[in-house]
Parts: structure tokens; sequence; C-alpha cells
């Protein structure tokens, strides 16, 4: 079976996007559209990054809306900076010492509002809230980024246990270590973090907070924000960079991992969409990824998932 999202416009081809997908269910393959592609977890690793931090300092009373920031890739929005301040201040941290850098906040109405963006407006700066904070509480060195740094160590073991192979290395956009790995391996990490949920494990109540709170794990108009509202059932999601998105379904202990091969946001959208209701998890509300507009919002097109 194969998977593909063709762009039209006018009703005649223009475009076309290979996608693969993976369902894990009992550490075992249960469903497989496409290829077994190996490409970088980016941001999907997140949930598993925050609790191989939160292992390193525990006893921390935290809210779903602070964990759910620490996996997030968050919008810049001001509720998200307000987060990882606060956390940033609870935890007798500066922001100086944060190493993921500074980018313009991807919710457009907020960069044009922000002017010059700090590293708090960054996606990543949550998770490097909780690197930084765990770090200290091990008394390792405070700059994190290295891959022999004790606790990305730490983050590449969790992921070779829970995905079942061991992962290539190399560097995330925000300058930690980032891993490679097959979809099945991804999807069967993702199912891990499935029954952690069930189980209600201190790993678990990582995936709990994202499906909780989910604008703080991702922003307004964001994927995946509208998977999880979207949804029927309780569902923990992360979209990481270059085409990947990845779902843990706690009530079937179900992980899955779905690629677009070239990476295109609209594409990915439209074949999460396809991927979730041909497993029975339709999406209630407009899906504007599947429409072509053009700059003064005129529908021109549309995308369409072929399976």
């Amino acid at each position: 079976m194969s998977l593909s999202i063709r762009c039209l416009r006018g009703g005649l081809f223009e475009a076309e996007h290979l996608a693969s997908a993976c369902l894990v269910e009992d550490d075992r393959v249960r469903w497989q559209v496409g290829i077994d592609l190996a490409s970088f977890w980016r941001s999907a690793c997140k949930p598993m990054q925050l609790a191989t931090a939160l292992e390193c300092m525990p006893g921390m009373d935290l809210s779903d809306a602070e964990l759910a920031i620490g996996a997030a890739s968050h919008s810049g929005q001001a509720a998200h900076v307000e987060v990882v301040s606060r956390l940033l201040s609870r935890l007798d941290l500066s922001p100086d010492a944060l190493q993921c850098g500074a980018h313009p906040p991807m919710h457009e109405p907020t960069a044009r509002e922000v002017g010059k963006p700090t590293v708090l407006h960054n996606n990543c700066s949550g998770k490097h809230t909780f690197m930084l904070a765990a770090s200290r509480a091990q008394g390792w060195d405070l700059d994190y980024r290295s891959p022999e740094h004790p606790l990305q160590r730490r983050n590449r073991a969790r992921l070779d246990e829970w995905a079942g192979v061991t992962h290539g290395v190399a560097v995330d956009g925000c300058s930690v270590p980032t891993f490679h790995a097959p979809l099945s391996g991804q999807a069967r990490a993702w199912a891990r973090l499935a029954a952690e949920m069930a189980d209600g494990t201190p790993a678990g109540r990582v995936g709990l907070a994202m499906s909780r709170q989910p604008f703080f794990m991702s922003g307004d108009g964001r994927l995946d924000l509208a998977v999880v509202t979207g949804a029927r059932e309780p569902l923990a999601v992360k979209v990481g960079a270059e085409g990947l998105f990845c779902i843990a379904r706690p009530r079937s202990r179900q992980g899955i991992a779905v690629k677009v091969h070239t990476g295109n946001d609209a594409a990915l959208a439209v074949a999460v969409k396809a991927v979730l209701a041909e497993l029975g998890v339709p999406l209630d509300g407009p899906w504007p990824w599947s429409e072509v507009r053009n700059v003064r919002k005129v529908l021109v097109g549309e995308r369409v998932a072929i399976m």
C-alpha cells in the first residue's frame, strides 16, 4: 500500500508528495503504508527528552502547562513566553544560560509585535529550560549541547530502548543532538509513551499533560493543536521538522508515526488526517491545510490524500 498527497490547482495536477506511516501496538508493527523510512526525530522526541530531564530533578511539583511547554515546539506567543519565564524564575535560572539561541515567534502576529526576539521566543526554550535545570541538579556541565554530555547520553539511551534501535546522531536546529531512526522505531517509542500514559507513570504524565494542554506544546493555527482538539479520544501528538508527526493513543496503547518524504508541512497535515481516518480516529473541525489559496485568500485548488 502506498500513500501520497496530490496537489491540484483548478482540478489539474501540480505536485505530489510521497508519505509513509506506521502503527505499533504491543511492540509489533500492526499496520504500515509506504516504506520504513529512516529519518531524524527532530522535535518529535521532545516528550522522551523531557522525561529524561525530569528523572534527573525529582520532586518538582509541575503543572500540566509547565510539562507541556517542556515538550513543546511552541509558537512564541505571550502565554508561552510567560510559562517559560515563570519556570526559569522558579528554578532560579537565567535565560542567558539557555543554549537554544533566538528566532522570531512562529506565530506571525506575535512575530510582528515583538520586534527583536529573545531566546524565550525560541520554540525549544521550554525543552532547554529543563535540560539546563537537569544538568545543574546533577552537577553536570551547564553547556549541555555535546552528544557526550551525560544528559544527552541518557536521552539517546532512552530512545534506543523505547524505539528498539540504535540511533544515529547529528545536531538539531536548537544546537542539541537529534537522533536518526526508522519510522517503525519512532512509532514503537510513541507506543511506549501511550502505554506509560495509560499506566500513569511519571514519563506518561508528560504525554497526559500534552494531551490536556495542547496549546502550550503547540500554538494557535498549528497542526498539533488541531489534531488533539479535533480527536474524539485523548491523544498526545508532536510534530518534528521536515515532515514527521507522531501520535500516542493511550486507550489502545498504540503509537503512530507519519512521514512526508519531502518535508512539506501542508502535505503532512493532509497525510496525518488521512492516516488517522484510516485507523478509525476521525478529526472534527475545519482542515485548512487541504485547501490551496492564493495571496488574496481565494480558493484555487486542493490537497488530497491518495492511499
